[in-house]
């Protein structure tokens, strides 16, 4: 297929800046620049020391950049074209999986709907520099709110895949969430980012010992690590080591996100290389145990998983391959994955997408495996069931509908997040994921009680119009949003966002959506 490619020259050529964007940025920040893979853009990041991120400095980059070099940016910048060009760029089958909805896509749509019916309420004449963005979760200091979304299957928007993405995300100190459907195994993620100075995961002789096992109540081995955040830490957990506290860290973070298979044994082993890899958080999504009605896929067949694609995590897992060659092995021929991959996946496919739903009281035995680290449950959107995951010792929850990917019909995920916080908001850790393309969406999340928000589709459409670049660039650019957005807002820190800010409106006009 034929992709769109940048002409921007040497970083050379770029002008100094400093001196035309004191309205943007604290010159006394100190700043880096770090070059793209293939020289054609850049993107400006702060030294990791620093409080103060001038996010808002890729606007002036971007216009200096055209206006002194006509180097135009490397997608679009507007989030209802980017869209269009991404399907211009990708194969029909990619697009059309990233893109796509459950059903006739009315979740996906009111997913849209429900951010323009919130507008903000600017205010005048406040101080709003040195912005700063940053957030802390579990008791970990973050840069920003945004986090790197889930997804799966990324070999089919781009060659980049989760590598491309995960080091965009590297470079702007985005946590980047591992997907159990990825198209490329872990490690390599892991060894990729190390080669370009990314985080260091701790090896495996130095990972931290494994937690006690739970007893056999549940409450008592589930609670909450909350204590970090003021909250009420719930039933007492067993001693754990101190070589898992999370403390504010310069280098950019990975969290892992778990299909939970069926199997006790495979989940142990995922679990356990996801802690090796330096996984912080565990992300376990609860709506996806079984695929969706997706016309989209099921008009052109298109199912990644059943030939293998987006199995990398389970094919390269050395319990999941005993178990396959001990199922199909005949006589002295040892099966091994290699060889019948279709085979192969449906096994696999059986184990993450299996139909089987895991019980509440299940979530003992992810403490157990998981240790101390937190635990985020993705896909809530009753305010019953935040109250349930508060109650079974969880750290946290995402408030989801998985982008309107599984069940057609059901509620926005941002019509609930402040009913949800009203709930469990001073018990748990809420994020919020479906429907953010703006900078003005990211704030809105904010402030109705998100503690940070995750971003999928126009990232990935980043990385199937130009790759790794595609996607840094997209994310720069909401991350930039997000900081002008804050000052024209009238607010400094993440932590001045507010309900106040905000007025529900309807207009027949708002019917429009952007996806």
């Amino acid at each position: 297929m034929n992709r769109p490619r940048s002409s921007n020259g040497d970083e050379a050529d770029r002008p100094n800046l400093n001196n035309l964007n004191a309205n943007i940025r604290d010159e006394k920040t100190p700043r880096s620049t770090a070059p793209t893979d293939n020289d054609n853009t850049t993107t400006t990041v702060v030294a990791s020391n620093s409080n103060k991120i001038p996010y808002g400095q890729y606007q002036i980059d971007i216009y200096f950049q055209a206006l002194t070099a006509g180097k135009k940016p490397v997608t679009t910048t507007d989030p209802n074209k980017l869209e269009q060009q991404a399907r211009e760029a990708m194969s029909p089958q990619g697009f059309n999986y990233v893109f796509g909805g459950a059903g006739e896509q009315a979740t996906m749509h009111a997913n849209r709907l429900a951010f323009r019916q919130w507008k903000v309420i600017p205010r005048m004449l406040r101080d709003t520099l040195p912005r700063n963005l940053s957030v802390k979760l579990f008791g970990k200091t973050y840069d920003s709110p945004i986090l790197m979304a889930p997804i799966g299957v990324q070999s089919a928007y781009h060659p980049d895949a989760e590598t491309g993405v995960a080091k965009a995300c590297a470079a702007l100190n985005i946590p980047f969430i591992y997907s159990t459907a990825s198209s490329t195994p872990l490690e390599e993620i892991v060894a990729a980012l190390e080669d370009t100075g990314g985080p260091s995961p701790p090896s495996p002789e130095t990972e931290e010992p494994a937690p006690p096992a739970p007893t056999d109540d549940p409450a008592t081995t589930i609670s909450a690590s909350a204590s970090a955040e003021g909250k009420d830490p719930g039933p007492a957990r067993p001693p754990t080591s101190s070589a898992s506290t999370l403390v504010p860290d310069p280098k950019p973070s990975r969290w892992f996100q778990l299909y939970w298979p069926v199997d006790d044994d495979i989940t142990a082993s995922l679990l356990s290389r996801a802690r090796v890899a330096g996984c912080e958080v565990l992300v376990v999504t609860l709506d996806t145990f079984t695929m969706a009605w997706r016309p989209l896929d099921l008009d052109t067949g298109f199912l990644p998983f059943a030939v293998g694609e987006g199995n990398a995590l389970g094919f390269s897992d050395s319990v999941f391959r005993q178990k396959f060659s001990d199922k199909f092995s005949t006589g002295e021929n040892e099966a091994q994955v290699e060889d019948n991959i279709i085979a192969a996946s449906r096994y696999w496919v059986g184990e993450v997408f299996s139909g089987h739903a895991h019980k509440w009281e299940d979530l003992a035995t992810l403490r157990k495996l998981w240790g101390d680290r937190p635990i985020v449950l993705k896909g809530v959107l009753s305010v019953e069931d935040a109250v349930l995951a508060a109650r079974s010792g969880v750290d946290g929850i995402i408030v989801s509908n998985h982008g309107g990917r599984q069940l057609d019909g059901a509620v926005p995920s941002l019509e609930m997040l402040p009913e949800i916080v009203d709930a469990v908001g001073d018990r748990l850790t809420v994020m919020f994921d479906s429907g953010i393309r703006t900078g003005v969406d990211v704030l809105k999340a904010l402030a109705l009680g998100a503690k940070a928000v995750l971003v999928g589709r126009p990232v990935i459409y980043g990385l199937g119009i130009a790759g790794t670049e595609g996607a840094k660039h997209v994310l720069a650019s909401l991350l930039a949003d997000v900081d002008q957005s804050m000052g024209l807002l009238g607010v400094q820190t993440v932590g001045e966002l507010n309900r106040s800010m905000l007025r529900k409106i309807s207009y027949g006009g708002d019917v429009k959506t952007s996806l």
